[in-house]
């Protein structure tokens, strides 16, 4: 569609409608080389009136053709291939690919070409836009790094000037071009269907004069009240008419193996480039702790990995003779205390359980922790009987408090924020990215007013309702809905949780022991199966269905397919349509003891017991494949959980290893896996830390999901940075793979069309 060689001063990025140097499919007609976007005058600019350093024409037409002439040298001039000549059979353009793309009908991918000039087109240029298929690839940062220091001059860059007594670096983090999204560009573009990408995700820290780290890896959020982990339309340029993309990036294809892929595309996350940070999150029997497994100077390598045995010789050295413990900090570490504080502490540590003693973790005695999740400051932790509590996991990196995990400030008589109840098996959150349901109702209330016309000013969307709330599990009261609004408004006077609802019609929540979010659907894992719970409106829930898998303990879901783990392995479930979802024959991967599972692209982690790590190829979930079983020669005998991230160029795996505490495992990196920028790289394992605990390691604190920005009934999480910008609805989303309710797949080979004939509503379908 697009020229592979548009200037680029006027490139295709800046129009309304990118057809100017290749015309439009649908009116069969050549380029013109006038501009059409929001910033040309009436008529447009002529670009053939545009001239070279060399004052040549940098754009000619001859016998119906385009050519540009390159500004460097040596000034080649090249041909602009045009839409109607790619679409037109027998000219020496023509491709069969390109004729289907541009004309397949609307709701029939069987019809294209002749038979489908009548019908509507699936792929408008003007609800589409060109580069959005013919771009060979996609860049995507996934997060950066700003820690901020303390007594450090600089210049300021904004505002009036002046200097700074504060030094801050900005630090990407994961880089790839692999992450291909779509959503929907702002009105200024007429919220055409562009690439999406991941742009300036901070996180943010800061040390104060005194070496306090007074806050560490913090997500702030958007105005709009959305996680500040930001998405923008984006032009890639890297336009191609060869290497373009093909329909099973973006539709289901027929070999039902690009599951992860169409996650990808609809942005609701892979956890893949997760991010885990300074610290790991873990629950045991007794004890919530944080333990350190990575540098504090960047890059914050990950402690016994590829990159710091590169970048901090010195300290990869140390930590191999502590034969790979994450015993004590490492000399980089300005929190260090002296050995006879070291020696010290030890001592009192296997004296009274569960001080929070420094040598590498911190801790806090606690109930048996069945899951936990860290979101913003605050340690969300379901203790069975002592219920759930909230902990301050703030100044977890401070080295001004004695206590870096706290319960409370103060008296329960000024803050509250743990919830009783008689067995609290799980915790889950909507998102575990920073969100402000009461910002964004805050803002577009303001909008509102301030707008006489009614027009919102920056034409964000409402947050749905479930992102107000924290769902628990119970094994006897069955799912507790409490309202977690307070944790995030800033405002330390009104810190108190209670029960929001408290539900388990006819005992359908019995056992409950697991709960995954999937937008306003909740997936509770318990004795009965997996209850289908829809919170649309999270006050009256319905019970959509069970999923007849009993005695579940666990599940993960990614895009149509919900991956469970119970007694008897790993079962496969296709929940595309959730009210309606099928246990998908054969597709169960025997385990003796599934705890629990986390999948990562195309590969299933399956926490089995003495078994360590059962690896799955799930590129095709239908077919599941063990590719490998992993124990770290015997050193990983009692896994529990497992969680997966990325940390710059490398993938690890964390595990709750029962009584041998965490194990933090190297995936890929470039030694073991030449291939590690792939999309789903070959996993390589290699045991690389560990740390034994006071009491047995049980779960993990998920990873922040950092290549999220929609859930998946189709609320938007996360801010997109262009003025209407957003994520596409559910029923955006549903029209890539779904027509009438049913499943309709792609094939990337060309079919000869089918005939059509128009249905009453004026659609066509294939005769």
């Amino acid at each position: 569609m697009a020229a592979r060689r548009c200037s680029s001063r006027l490139s295709c990025s800046s129009r309304q409608n990118p057809f100017e140097c290749s015309a439009k499919a649908s009116r069969r007609s050549r380029a013109n080389l006038r501009t059409s976007g929001p910033a040309a005058p009436k008529g447009g600019n002529d670009l053939r009136s545009m001239r070279n350093m060399d004052g040549r024409a940098r754009f000619r037409v001859k016998d119906k053709k385009i050519y540009q002439r390159l500004i460097m040298p040596p000034h080649k001039e090249l041909q602009i291939k045009q839409v109607l000549d790619s679409i037109t059979p027998g000219n020496r353009d023509y491709n069969e690919k390109s004729h289907r793309a541009k004309t397949v009908a609307k709701g029939s991918p069987e019809v294209w070409g002749k038979q489908a000039d009548s019908c509507e087109r699936a792929h408008d240029e003007d609800e589409i836009s060109c580069y959005a298929c013919h771009s060979s690839w996609v860049t995507s940062c996934a997060g950066c790094h700003l820690p901020i220091q303390a007594n450090a001059k600089t210049d300021r860059h904004h505002f009036e000037g002046g200097e700074s007594r504060n030094f801050a670096t900005y630090n990407p983090q994961v880089a790839r071009d692999q992450i291909f999204q779509l959503g929907v560009h702002g009105e200024a573009k007429d919220g055409i269907i562009v690439p999406v990408r991941s742009s300036s995700a901070l996180l943010l820290s800061s040390t104060d004069s005194n070496r306090n780290r007074i806050y560490v890896q913090q997500q702030p959020s958007s105005s709009a009240g959305y996680s500040a982990q930001a998405f923008a339309p984006h032009f890639p340029h890297t336009v191609r008419t060869t290497e373009t993309k093909q329909c099973s990036n973006c539709h289901v294809a027929d070999a039902k193996d690009n599951n992860a892929l169409m996650a990808q595309t609809l942005i609701l996350g892979t956890n893949f480039v997760n991010f885990v940070g300074f610290n790991a999150f873990v629950g045991s029997e007794e004890h919530v702790s944080a333990v350190q497994v990575t540098e504090w100077d960047e890059p914050q390598a990950v402690i016994g990995s590829y990159l710091q045995r590169h970048a901090y010789p010195d300290w990869y050295r140390e930590h191999l003779d502590r034969d790979r413990e994450l015993t004590t900090p490492t000399p980089g570490d300005l929190d260090a205390d002296p050995g006879w504080i070291a020696s010290l502490r030890g001592f009192l540590q296997s004296t009274f359980a569960g001080r929070a003693i420094y040598d590498g973790t911190y801790g806090h005695n606690s109930g048996t922790v069945g899951c936990l999740q860290l979101r913003g400051e605050y340690l969300y932790v379901a203790e069975g009987k002592k219920g759930m509590r909230v902990y301050d996991v703030s100044s977890v990196a401070n080295k001004g408090f004695s206590e870096r995990i706290i319960s409370s400030p103060f008296s329960p008589l000024g803050q509250n924020i743990r919830v009783n109840t008689k067995n609290a098996t799980c915790v889950a959150l909507p998102t575990n990215q920073l969100v402000r349901p009461e910002k964004n109702r805050q803002k577009l209330e303001s909008d509102r007013i301030a707008k006489r016309d009614g027009t919102p000013e920056d034409l964000e969307q409402a947050m749905h309702a479930v992102y107000s709330y924290a769902a628990i599990t119970d094994s006897k009261e069955g799912l507790i809905l409490v309202d977690t609004e307070t944790m995030g408004d800033f405002e330390p006077r009104n810190n108190f949780l209670k029960r929001a609802l408290t539900w388990n019609p006819g005992g359908a929540l019995d056992g409950a022991r697991h709960a995954t979010f999937a937008g306003h659907i909740l997936y509770v894992s318990g004795d009965k199966g997996v209850a289908v719970v829809d919170l649309d409106n999270p006050l009256e829930p319905k019970l959509l269905t069970t999923i007849e898998l009993p005695r579940a303990r666990a599940s993960m879901l990614q895009f149509r397919y919900l991956f469970v783990v119970n007694e008897n392995g790993m079962q496969v479930v296709d929940v595309t349509v959730p009210a309606s979802p099928r246990i998908v024959e054969g597709a169960q991967i025997p385990v003796a003891e599934a705890h629990q599972v986390f999948v990562s692209r195309t590969y299933a982690y399956i926490a089995a017991g003495s078994e360590g790590l059962v690896i799955v190829d799930v590129e095709r979930p239908e077919s599941p494949e063990v590719y490998k079983r992993y124990n770290a020669n015997g050193k990983l005998s009692d896994a529990r959980d497992v969680i997966v991230a990325t940390t710059n160029a490398s993938l690890f795996a964390y595990v709750a290893d029962g009584k041998n505490g965490l194990k933090v495992i190297q995936l890929t990196s470039p030694e073991s896996q030449p291939k590690f920028y792939g999309f789903s790289p070959e996993p390589k394992p290699e045991l690389i830390a560990w740390r034994k605990l006071g009491s047995p390691a049980l779960s993990l604190s998920r990873p922040l999901e950092r290549d999220r920005g929609v859930d998946e009934t189709g609320h938007q999480i996360a801010v997109f940075g262009r003025i209407g910008s957003r994520p596409f609805n559910l029923e955006e989303m549903q029209r890539l793979y779904l027509n009438d309710g049913k499943l309709w797949t792609v094939s990337d080979e060309t079919k000869p069309s089918k005939r059509a004939i128009k249905s009453a509503s004026g659609d066509c379908q294939p005769r």
